[in-house]
């Protein structure tokens, strides 16, 4: 066993499997309908979890699956313990469970631990009255004495975040649609409740969880107003440019300091399981400074990831040097995962307008950068957003904000496999439509159509994550601080008395690079867009980009 092999076997038998893993996630709706209902479930994520292990990921993540009215998807929880009949039910989880470990992929479950449904039944007992035993599970306050709601803080999904409750006559908070009101972290008994939720999928032998809006947890106990923003500081990371609640600095509603102890208890759970999690940090001015404090050390989350490459224009050398650096700083003890699209946000292809070489050569950005990297479903064929019409649209977010605002149905449609069998392959049933239309431009970028295309989007995605698996130092070793001169940034790779150089050409047009003193050699020469040093210099086209040894081949 060479010192290259052994390194790589160290990676994957310690149980920090999820430093540097490749995390694949599935949006379980969209993936594959495997009874012809036209809903995603959990037999046909089972059906095709051989596509995903071929691609080299280490581990995957599915959304939310639980018991739920489906308000938001599954993001409104009524029962934490089961799975909605629509995907399925415990053993087909656990048959799922049993195939990922064949397939030697990790199982991450997205908790949603911030509210729940209004269909739950503890917040059923909790409005009941004023006096019972989870009268306090929820965030519950009386009106001021004009009767308007306690505070000025707002919904992410538009409008106050507070609910008039008749049965009580108070208002409960949420951050979120009315349907998820928020559960109340002050209150040990609701803290024990969700560590036990996180034992229950442990046991049930899931190797971790993402955690939805992580910073959401606590709120203020004295209910004080948000600050306003100047119009010059209103980002639009976490919710659209539309929406006003990007016209606050959320410092009462969100990111308390308290949220730290639960985190910790949460942490000391998954330890015995060796389990890992990776939290969702929702914040527009803060995300990288936070997601520094909830994964310093090793008793809090083991990764983060926020939101400065999922939203925005399409970054330039500047823009990633200037994330880097600004993460270096404020959470130089934590591990970020990285990640460019995802269930809420609009395709990365479409949102930074790349042709196929830009893909390509974000693609390896991330394989190259320090950190561990998701994949969104999908994005490894290359899909841009889908175009779906008002009248198809199901995402209450997208209904609320049209037409400024479409909501996240075009990220969400189903998943193409087979581009000539009834609606790509995705349902069993010709008769059984899917609850979002299958886009006819993604059918076109099925599966079958790449798989045995050598130079496909899905074969270079194939090599890229081999690339990546196969040297340990681009999972885990040391980063220099990144260089943007124009458009062409590089940083090093160190560790192992092994040095690796990552150039990038975030521009269209040509670019050339003189390399740093020493001998080097490509180790990428097989990915589309990879370039090899001449002569001491680097010619880079538009989206090139090079991966170097030093000391040569």
């Amino acid at each position: 066993m060479n010192a290259q092999t052994s390194a790589v076997a160290m990676t994957e038998t310690t149980a920090e499997w999820w430093r540097g893993g490749i995390i694949y996630q599935i949006y379980p709706r969209s993936f594959q309908d495997s009874n012809g209902d036209g809903i995603g479930d959990l037999a046909g994520i089972t059906a095709r979890l051989g596509h995903i292990a071929s691609l080299g990921a280490d581990a995957i993540w599915i959304s939310p699956f639980f018991t739920s009215p489906m308000k938001d998807f599954g993001y409104d929880v009524s029962d934490y313990c089961d799975v909605d009949p629509m995907f399925g039910t415990l053993a087909d989880f656990d048959a799922l469970t049993a195939r990922a470990r064949e397939l030697g992929l990790k199982v991450m479950i997205d908790l949603v631990l911030s509210h729940t449904s209004d269909q739950h039944p503890w917040f059923a007992e909790s409005r009941a009255s004023r006096q019972n035993p989870k009268s306090d599970w929820y965030v519950w306050a009386d009106a001021k004495p004009d009767g308007t709601p306690p505070n000025n803080w707002l919904s992410i999904f538009g409008g106050s975040g507070w609910q008039w409750d008749s049965r009580r006559q108070q208002y409960y908070l949420h951050n979120f649609l009315k349907e998820q009101p928020d559960l109340n972290f002050h209150n040990p008994d609701v803290q024990e409740a969700l560590l036990n939720v996180a034992r229950f999928w442990l046991d049930r032998g899931v190797n971790g969880f993402r955690l939805d809006t992580i910073n959401f947890y606590t709120h203020d106990q004295q209910l004080r107003d948000n600050p306003a923003l100047p119009a010059d500081q209103r980002t639009s990371k976490t919710a659209p440019s539309v929406n006003p609640y990007n016209w606050q600095d959320h410092v009462y509603d969100k990111s308390r300091p308290e949220n730290l102890e639960f985190l910790r208890k949460l942490r000391a759970v998954m330890k015995p399981y060796d389990a890992a999690a990776v939290g969702e940090v929702g914040d527009e001015q803060r995300g990288l400074e936070i997601l520094g404090q909830y994964t310093a050390g090793d008793d809090l989350m083991n990764m983060c990831y926020a939101f400065e490459l999922l939203s925005g224009d399409t970054p330039s050398a500047g823009y990633v040097k200037e994330t880097m650096d600004h993460f270096d700083r404020v959470a130089s003890d934590g591990w970020a995962c990285w990640a460019y699209s995802n269930h809420d946000v609009v395709r990365h292809a479409s949102r930074w307008k790349l042709d196929e070489a830009g893909k390509r050569m974000f693609n390896m950005l991330m394989v190259c950068l320090r950190g561990s990297m998701c994949i969104y479903q999908g994005e490894e064929l290359g899909l841009e957003e889908a175009d779906v019409a008002y009248e198809d649209l199901q995402d209450p977010y997208g209904i609320e904000f049209w037409p400024e605002f479409k909501g996240r149905d075009g990220c969400r449609t189903p998943m193409v496999w087979e581009a000539h069998n009834p609606h790509a392959g995705f349902g069993t049933a010709s008769d059984g439509r899917p609850w979002l239309p299958v886009s006819g431009s993604q059918a076109s970028q099925a599966v079958d159509l790449q798989e045995n295309v050598p130079g496909s989007m899905l074969n270079h995605y194939r090599r890229a994550l081999a690339l990546r698996s196969s040297h340990p130092m681009l999972r885990t070793a040391d980063q220099s601080p990144l260089a943007a001169e124009g458009q062409v940034l590089s940083f090093t790779r160190t560790g192992g008395g092994e040095e690796l150089l990552c150039v990038f050409n975030l521009g269209t047009g040509a670019a050339q690079m003189t390399l740093p003193e020493g001998d080097w050699a490509s180790i990428a020469e097989e990915l589309d867009g990879a370039v090899a040093p001449a002569g001491g210099t680097l010619d880079l086209p538009g989206w090139g980009y090079a991966v170097l040894r030093k000391g040569g081949a």
